[in-house]
This record gives structure tokens, C-alpha cells and sequence, in this order.
């Protein structure tokens, strides 16, 4: 996993509360087995029409936010069925984190295994950045997990609350793989002390 410290980039506005994991990524999109190639299929419903053609009205279609790597959206991101496909899609869209007032919780643990950085910050503060985001082209933030902040360059400070277990997750770049890694050598002195019995045919 790709640790997360400080991430500047560009930010597209998604001014919608209580956006679903079928919204993030249809249910039809689920059957791949690998964690890639779920970025063509974020928010089809609403970047393409019925046509199959994308529809230029909505945000992540305007060519002005393209190349956006933060999303600010209104609050209860994530809700709905637990699907961690909804990461996979952002992440593969190319998203590193998600700004909101609140989010699920089976999403955001869902955000940290796969080193998205789910920031909250209060509803005055995530209607600002929506306002600069859309006033402004070419509107970058710049989010810092090692001093939980959040900036611009035009003023813009914030700061967030982040535990302390899933900030050292996400610095690191340690998923539960990587957790259980960092303990290999006791894991090897272990299976040296059973080893495997053998099969008696």
C-alpha cells in the first residue's frame, strides 16, 4: 500500500450528501476479481447517459476537473452496502483522499486497508472548499496526515482528527498484509516450533 504523508492536488466538487456504494460503483461493475480497472465505472450512473455517452453537465466530466486526485463531497459518504469496490474505483480513478463532514463506517475502515485518506471536517469548512473548488479553476488543496491539516494556497487552514492506530496505518503504507508482515520474524520462530506434520498415507 502506498503510504500517505502529504498529498497535494487538484479538488472536484461533489456537492451531494448521502451518496451510496452503488452510486460510487453499480452493482453490475462488481464481477472482476482483481482490485483494478473499477475507474471507468465510478459514478456511471451519473457521468454517462442513457445513451452510454458521458454527460459534460456532471463535475467529474468537465475538463476542468480532470486530473483530480481530491474529492469534497456533502456528508454520509460511503453509506450503504459495504463494498469495498467503492474504493477500488476512487482509488483507480485516481483519488488519494475524500473530504466530507461524516462517512460510513464500513467505508471509511474500507478507505484506510487501501490508503485513502478519509478526511472530516465540519460542514462550514467542507462548503467552503465546495465554493473555492467551483469559483476557482485549477483549485488545489494540499493535505498533510503527518500535522492533520488541510490548506490552501489562498488561506485555507483546517485541521482533522484522525486516530491514532489508522494515521500509523496510513503513514507507513501498511495494509492488514503489511501489518501482519511487520511481526514476520515471530511468526517464523513459531513455525519453527510446529513444524508441519506429515501426512501418513
Amino acid at each position: 500500500m502506498q503510504p500517505f504523508r502529504t498529498h497535494k492536488g487538484k479538488v472536484v466538487p461533489l456537492d451531494r450528501a448521502n451518496i451510496d456504494t452503488d452510486q460510487i460503483i453499480p452493482k453490475q461493475f462488481l464481477k472482476r476479481i482483481e482490485r483494478t480497472g473499477f475507474g471507468e465505472f465510478l459514478f456511471f450512473d451519473w457521468r454517462r447517459n442513457k445513451e452510454g455517452s458521458q454527460d459534460p453537465s456532471f463535475t467529474l466530466n468537465q475538463p476542468r476537473y480532470k486530473g483530480a486526485s481530491i474529492l469534497v463531497t456533502a456528508k454520509n459518504f460511503g453509506c450503504g452496502s459495504s463494498r469495498e469496490h467503492a474504493v477500488w474505483a476512487l482509488e483507480d480513478f485516481g483519488f488519494r483522499a475524500v473530504i466530507a463532514p461524516s462517512f460510513a463506517d464500513i467505508f471509511a475502515n474500507n478507505c484506510v486497508k487501501n490508503g485513502v485518506l478519509t478526511v472530516v471536517l465540519s460542514e462550514k469548512e467542507v462548503e467552503e472548499i465546495i465554493k473555492r473548488a467551483s469559483d476557482q479553476p485549477n483549485y488545489h488543496l494540499s493535505v498533510n496526515l503527518e500535522k492533520c491539516e488541510v490548506s490552501d494556497d489562498a488561506g485555507f487552514k483546517a485541521t482533522f482528527q484522525i486516530d491514532e492506530f489508522t494515521r500509523h496505518c496510513l503513514l507507513e503504507g501498511l495494509d492488514d498484509i503489511g501489518l501482519t508482515l511487520k511481526h514476520e520474524p515471530e511468526i517464523t520462530a513459531y513455525e519453527s516450533r510446529h513444524p508441519v506434520a506429515t501426512k501418513i498415507m
